[in-house]
């Protein structure tokens, strides 16, 4: 078995040991098509028997879980934002408030089919008013309070499971390993709880159960997947905005689909964790972003935390050499 570090293959599974693993599998999340269902957590949790987090309000979000953790292996986030997606207009501004009204709802009617079409209507209230975009587009309808525009980012986060996963290099127990699929899977019934691979994940994955310490995570189904099944999460995504798959026809239709996100005007639209030179090798699992990666949570410039492993070892050992030469040194000396 060679080096989990980057100096082995662009194949995980291959540097794992395994002599012809088959095709690398993965997800491919969409997050341009998610509805926040958060059918993929109940899913989730129902066929890995995850138990409940306590599904509480958080006072900052119709989100109910917040972020990844033991309990919860699949998380939807929720992020709101004053900007419009692309060149659509603002559905929210032309939702009716208030009583409900015929000449209202004619009136909100008339804003999203435009100056153009909407005049035809006419109301005993008047058009709503439009006012310019701000890139250039169709005018934008404007709310009672003055905003313009709004969307709703919703985005399923998952492990990434890396190409080269530092959870694996300090993992004391093999609790942690890499599958012939290329994921990376723990193996709770040898875990020691020592919680090492916390920290190691460059994404802040892994998390520890507080009644007994060992830790958990999304293993991509690999019970499924050893029986030529779909991920419970992917195959309960209403949209498919969880794709899952040999990886690099995921990257195939993930540059497809930017290329058209880019053409209707999502020129925001790029893949994060697609890139096989990124400070983790790529993951096994990305996604199709619609704005920075930091606005959902994701660190810009993942990089595998153990890269400096070996130069490390390299200096302690040389240190080490050092100490022990000066010691003998000064026990000759004293002899003398």
């Amino acid at each position: 078995m060679t080096d989990n570090l980057l100096e082995g293959t662009k194949d995980p599974a291959l540097d794992s040991g395994y002599p012809q693993p088959p095709p690398r599998m993965g997800f491919f999340t969409d997050t341009s098509v998610c509805i926040g269902c958060k059918a993929c957590e109940v899913a989730c949790k129902e066929w890995n028997l995850i138990p409940d987090d306590g599904l509480s309000l958080l006072g900052m979000s119709y989100d109910n879980t917040g972020m990844l953790g033991a309990d919860t292996w699949r998380h939807v986030a929720f992020i709101e934002q004053d900007r419009p997606l692309g060149r659509q207009n603002n559905a929210v501004a032309l939702m009716p408030t208030g009583p409900s009204a015929t000449g209202r709802t004619a009136q909100a009617v008339a804003a999203g089919l435009g100056e153009q079409h909407g005049a035809r209507l006419g109301t005993e209230t008047g058009a709503t008013q439009l006012a310019p975009s701000p890139d250039g587009g169709p005018r934008q309808p404007v709310a009672a309070d003055g905003r313009t525009e709004l969307r709703w980012l919703m985005a399923s986060d998952v492990c990434k499971h890396c190409t080269h996963a530092a959870c694996l290099d300090v993992c004391p127990t093999g609790s942690l390993f890499r599958t012939e699929f290329g994921t990376v899977v723990v193996q709770e019934d040898i875990c020691n709880g020592c919680g090492y691979c916390v920290p190691a994940c460059p994404y802040g994955v892994i998390d520890q159960r507080k009644d007994d310490g060992r830790v958990w995570k999304c293993t991509l189904c690999y019970d499924r997947m050893t029986d030529g099944q779909e991920p419970a999460c992917a195959k309960a995504c209403p949209t498919e905005s969880i794709q899952y798959g040999p990886l690099d026809e995921l990257h195939e239709r993930a540059a497809h689909r930017v290329e058209q996100l880019h053409e209707v005007g999502v020129v925001d639209a790029r893949l994060y964790g697609a890139d096989p030179d990124d400070g983790v090798g790529g993951a096994g699992a990305f996604f199709l972003l619609l704005d920075e990666p930091e606005v959902y949570g994701f660190p810009p410039d993942p990089v595998v935390t153990t890269r400096d492993l070996p130069a490390m070892w390299r200096h302690t050992m040389i240190a080490a050499v050092g100490v022990a030469a000066t010691a003998l040194a000064v026990f000759a000396g004293a002899r003398r």
